[in-house]
């Protein structure tokens, strides 16, 4: 793309329309080319001004965010980013609003100090910069009920998990895990841990609504907490995630140690350590984000006997972590979205055993 990125902000506070723009004047590449104050007006200036990138507000009166970007998915696929209150209710309208094909997201700074105002700058930037460069997979939306799925009630302690996947994922993330999770059947015989880059306080909230619409159980992972068939492990923001098999069981150990490739949690992290524990009964996933978390800890699966995938680049929001997968021969194998969860459900099949005579 040549010349700066054409930025429209809408947001129904008078406020945020003029910080967004005080947010983003220091970066030469990026220029806001005007503001609308609800969802009708904005579709109006998209057709009037062209941006290259909308920032959106979900809370808002008259047309609201979500129905917004209903609208801009149908009509002109604009790449969104969602400027997302730090709540309970922002946090799952983003969610929706992620499934709906919005790009990524960003949390609105929860205080006005200039340390929270300038790293918040710094991400929305970079975030606007990877949208403009982006070519959105032509999927369709996955719209996920509001209503939870329902679930056979626990009968005792789950049986041990055929194969430990680790996925590693980021921009993209959100809404290519709620294609892929959803897939998976209850007697799915794997276990499944997850880092996506996202903020503290924002993954309880992403496993409840993975839990909510899939078959097999996710939720935000704990120190101690059993590896098990049929269960999904979401690391929390901010901290690392591991693993560690024990006699009484395999175990998650989350650790506060330094960040790593500038992220906490971090994908390597959690991939070198189940090539380290688990060997050949892992197997390692790299999905759909900018950068090369994870692709390190790939090759590190990869040597130790386990199976490597990489989503493949045209089915990806941003395809840098897989490219580099790929690129490096870490990924034995390249599955498109909609093909990654009967991937993971032959790689944990267990092997069958011939018939007697």
């Amino acid at each position: 793309m040549s010349g700066r990125i054409r930025v429209l902000v809408v947001d129904d506070s008078a406020l945020m329309r003029k910080l967004i723009p005080r947010l983003l004047e220091n970066d030469p590449s990026v220029e806001v080319v005007g503001t609308a104050m609800d969802g009708a007006i904005a579709l109006r200036k998209i057709e009037e001004l062209r941006p290259d990138v909308l920032t959106l507000d979900l809370e808002m009166p008259l047309m609201d965010g979500i129905a917004t970007l209903r609208a801009i998915m149908r009509a002109r696929r604009v790449p969104v980013i969602v400027f997302s209150a730090h709540s309970r209710r922002g946090a799952n309208l983003t969610f929706k609003a992620l499934g709906l094909g919005a790009f990524d997201f960003v949390t609105k700074p929860a205080e006005a100090t200039r340390e929270a105002l300038g790293e918040a700058a710094r991400e929305l930037a970079e975030k606007i910069k990877a949208a403009a460069g982006s070519q959105l997979p032509n999927l369709p939306p996955a719209d996920l009920p509001d209503t939870p799925r329902v679930k056979p009630p626990e009968g005792g302690a789950r049986p041990a998990p055929a194969k430990i996947i680790a996925v590693g994922v980021s921009t993209g993330g959100p809404g290519a895990l709620q294609r892929v999770i959803p897939q998976l059947p209850a007697d799915f015989p794997g276990c499944i841990l997850i880092v996506q880059h996202m903020p503290e306080g924002f993954t309880d909230m992403f496993a409840r609504r993975l839990d909510e619409c899939s078959a097999i159980r996710v939720q935000e992972a704990h120190s101690g907490d059993y590896l098990a068939a049929g269960q999904a492990f979401v690391c929390p923001g901010n901290r690392h995630m591991t693993v560690k098999r024990m006699v009484v069981g395999d175990l998650v150990v989350l650790r506060d140690t330094e960040r790593v490739n500038g992220h906490r949690p971090s994908a390597d992290v959690l991939l070198s350590s189940v090539a380290q524990e688990f060997g050949a009964a892992a197997a390692g996933v790299i999905m759909t984000g900018m950068g090369e978390d994870g692709v390190e800890g790939l090759g590190k699966i990869r040597d130790a006997g386990g199976m490597t995938l990489a989503q493949s680049r045209e089915s990806c929001v941003v395809d840098s972590m897989p490219r580099a997968a790929i690129e490096r021969r870490y990924a034995q194998r390249v599955v498109p979205l909609d093909g990654m969860g009967k991937a993971w459900e032959e790689i944990c099949a267990p092997e069958r055993v011939p018939a007697n005579g």
